[in-house]
């Protein structure tokens, strides 16, 4: 009996370690990526060395199909790079010098030179690799329940066993039987199984998180993020693009669009504002060509005047227009154009209108889709802006936003999720920026994008690599099942060992029936913790929203 426990019970061990061992797949896999030697360029000739002595500042060359060794700005030519170890994003992203490149990335088509930022523990993969280690070896809130149960678990179980040692002993069984019984109790109520039930769970998911783009920090924060009801989106960078682009060009007075956006490019290729840019983008995008720029002249808060070969050339807001006592011809398509969250630019050429350019900046494509699924998962969507209130109102109107908080000031961002917590919400942030930092860290969950700023990315408690808000409703289903997936493991953990406690006792025996051999006891012991692990693993097939 002995050698059969001790043999069952390693047995139980072993498909556990086995188990365990996949859980912690994902960690493996990242930890493999980082290539282990890189070729630095130093005065002219190559030299390859071990990845541990590249120190910021060396320029790396990386040739076609080998992986970029440590993170850095490229200064010498143009490539794609499969970032996917990152992002989970498939694509390659097209690269130039200026751009960055991150350690373990693929470099697939171009030979390129980079000077290196960061090695070693500081690459943004030896960031992540920590962040999921200790978000692996974080408690959740639920594990520390089952911490307790098991903490009164066990002096009650080894009393049951006493007094059931006692009871059969002085009713005059043998003492074989009475240990026999003894041992039955304690072998089959062992919470292994209990102790098993969450970190498993919480390891499995993380590493699941962590594969396609999702970074969660902590056990705390997989758990709280099943409880959100409420999501604050910030605007610009978040929902949108971040970037303003060209979105109409109306034509007047017998002007072409093309002749009007060309004149428009070439007055604005002076200016600094990020609308003028986007007309400049939209003029170079279509290969127009740029007018001489004879004088110019910025007027803050309205516009542009220039002399573009030999004609007067104003752009700007209704402002600049009504101050020269320009008619404006095109008003119902210019309050149209507000309407829909776009900003109209007036073009005036000799004193008379010749056309508004609108420009917005435009929903991210994932935006719309994103919120639908949060409105099938029951959850209310609020966005937040410093945007006056009619654009803000016509962005949350395409991307069926429930609540609009406009006009907010960054200071006060934190303020807006505080008032959502007074009103009994559980709330969750998503940002991208410096000015979302404390909101972020105000809400219940902070959810920062990784295109945005290290601060953003520090104060969250979920970081999505990949940009994509299809990701938000993604991190919330991984929560829920997870937290389901732990319920069931605490459930089958808690009710094997509570049902097997009577039977090992020698209650069935009593009325005539079989007596449970510590044999047997130990085999259902190892087991119970088999099928926890084995249903802590179906998270591995948990696959994003898209």
């Amino acid at each position: 009996t002995a050698g059969v426990i001790i043999a069952l019970i390693l047995l139980g061990k072993s498909l556990e370690a086995v188990s365990k061992g996949k859980t912690s797949e994902a960690i493996k896999k990242l930890m493999g990526l980082a290539p282990k030697t890189a070729i630095v360029l130093h005065e002219g000739n190559e030299i390859e060395v071990p990845i541990d002595e590249v120190e910021p500042g060396d320029v790396i060359l990386v040739r076609p199909g080998e992986k970029i060794p440590v993170d850095g700005e490229i200064i010498e030519g143009y490539t794609s790079i499969d970032e996917a170890m990152l992002t989970g994003e498939s694509l390659p992203v097209d690269k130039k010098p200026g751009d960055r490149v991150y350690a373990a990335s693929i470099n697939k088509n171009g030979m390129i030179k980079f000077r290196a930022t960061k090695v070693g523990a500081d690459t943004a993969l030896a960031q992540i690799i920590k962040l999921v280690e200790d978000a692996q070896g974080s408690k959740a809130p639920i594990a520390q329940m089952a911490d307790i149960v098991s903490g009164y678990f066990v002096p009650i179980v080894c009393t049951i066993a006493l007094v059931a040692f006692a009871a059969w002993f002085f009713s005059g069984q043998s003492l074989a039987f009475s240990l026999t019984i003894f041992i039955s109790v304690l072998v089959i109520a062992c919470p292994c199984a209990l102790g098993l039930a969450t970190p498993t769970a919480i390891m499995v998911a993380t590493g699941k998180g962590a594969e396609n783009g999702i970074l969660i920090k902590s056990g705390e924060a997989l758990e709280t993020a099943h409880k959100i009801n409420t999501i604050v989106f910030d605007k610009t960078g978040t929902i949108t693009e971040g970037k303003p682009k060209v979105t109409d060009i109306l034509a007047a007075a017998g002007m072409t669009t093309e002749r009007l956006l060309q004149i428009a490019a070439s007055g604005e290729k002076g200016s600094e504002h990020p609308l003028g840019e986007a007309i400049v983008k939209e003029a170079e995008a279509l290969g127009l060509e740029f007018k001489n720029v004879d004088s110019f002249e910025a007027i803050p808060g309205h516009g542009i005047e220039a002399d573009i070969d030999n004609i007067k050339v104003l752009i700007g807001n209704k402002k600049l227009m009504d101050s020269r006592n320009i008619e404006i011809t095109l008003q119902k398509e210019s309050d149209r154009l507000a309407g829909e969250g776009k900003s109209p630019m007036f073009v005036a050429i000799d004193n008379k209108l010749a056309g508004i350019i609108a420009v917005a900046d435009v929903m991210k494509p994932s935006s719309k889709r994103a919120i639908e699924k949060l409105h099938e998962m029951g959850i209310e969507v609020a966005m937040i802006t410093g945007d006056n209130r009619r654009t803000a109102e016509a962005i949350a109107k395409q991307a069926g936003i429930d609540r609009v908080l406009a006009e907010v000031l960054p200071q006060d961002k934190a303020k807006e999720v505080q008032k959502l917590q007074a009103e009994g919400k559980k709330v969750a942030m998503v940002g991208d920026g410096i000015n979302d930092a404390p909101a972020l860290a105000q809400a219940d969950i902070g959810i920062a994008i990784g295109s945005g700023t290290d601060v953003a990315m520090e104060s969250a408690d979920i970081v999505l690599m990949r940009s994509d808000l299809m990701d938000v409703p993604a991190a919330i289903e991984l929560s829920r099942r997870t937290i389901r997936n732990i319920k069931q493991n605490l459930f089958w953990a808690f009710g094997y060992n509570t049902a097997g406690i009577p039977i090992a006792a020698g209650v069935l025996h009593i009325f005539g029936g079989p007596l449970l051999s510590p044999m047997i006891a130990a085999a259902a012991m190892a087991f119970s913790s088999v099928s926890v692990l084995t249903n802590a693993l179906r998270l591995k097939r948990f696959k994003p929203l898209h």
